[in-house]
């Protein structure tokens, strides 16, 4: 499958040894696939023509920050066929919601850092049997209503929109990082240090990494939702 990558953000330049959020969300894809990526922030467009599915990238932009880029790709989202499969990672998910009718913002939550837990509320095919998925997490904004037709896959109390599926889209949506290798989720969740009004916050956070995770798995629902 042709896949393009929409780039939506890098790691931060502190963390430039590690692998570009493009990189690591072809790596979760596998080998099976041609992955192209697009910048779109430098205005680096796919032609929608010329591949099967659409993968967005997270970000530490917000949906609703005045650059052009953003208001861009909710275009291009918009614009794109309902039978063309799309992805959406953290920023992505976000992005797909508020472009299809939902809305994302800061959440009076604040902060989701370190390993979260979304329970299973609906099954859809390209899902396995499991309860429950517990993946990465580094966000303060969130979906806050859903896309007319939307429904909700996995979540949790401090995210209730974990994991979503578009009724009218060939669409699969995600807040959690299933791309982040450990390293990189410790090493994000460490630069939030200097930044956090609660620095245990940071320090609980790390210590939950040290559970296992369920990456892999959502991983494979993304992967059979791109083979269905």
């Amino acid at each position: 499958m042709r896949i393009a990558i929409l780039e939506t953000g890098r790691p931060p330049d502190r963390l430039s040894a590690f692998p570009s959020y493009a990189a690591m969300s072809a790596g979760l894809l596998g080998p099976d696939h041609t992955c192209t990526t697009f910048d779109v922030r430098a205005g680096a467009w796919p032609d929608p023509a010329a591949h099967e599915a659409f993968l967005i990238t997270g970000s530490p932009a917000g949906v609703y920050d005045p650059l052009s880029w953003i208001a861009e790709l909710i275009a291009f989202l918009r614009a794109l066929p309902a039978e063309r499969k799309l992805v959406g990672i953290c920023f992505g998910h976000q992005v797909m919601a508020a472009a299809f009718g939902g809305r994302a913002e800061k959440s009076p939550r604040g902060w989701g850092l370190g390993l979260h837990t979304y329970d299973v509320v609906a099954r859809a095919p390209y899902m396995d049997a499991g309860p429950s998925i517990a993946v990465p997490v580094s966000h303060q904004d969130q979906v806050t209503v859903l896309p007319p037709g939307a429904r909700v896959l996995a979540g949790s109390a401090f995210t209730p929109y974990g994991v979503l599926e578009y009724g009218d889209r060939a669409a699969l949506s995600c807040q959690c990082h299933p791309e982040f290798g450990p390293d990189y989720a410790r090493a994000l969740t460490r630069d939030h240090r200097a930044a956090m009004q609660d620095p245990a916050l940071v320090e609980r956070a790390l210590a939950s990494l040290d559970a296992p995770h369920d990456s892999a798995r959502l991983g494979g629902w993304i992967r059979r939702f791109l083979g269905s």
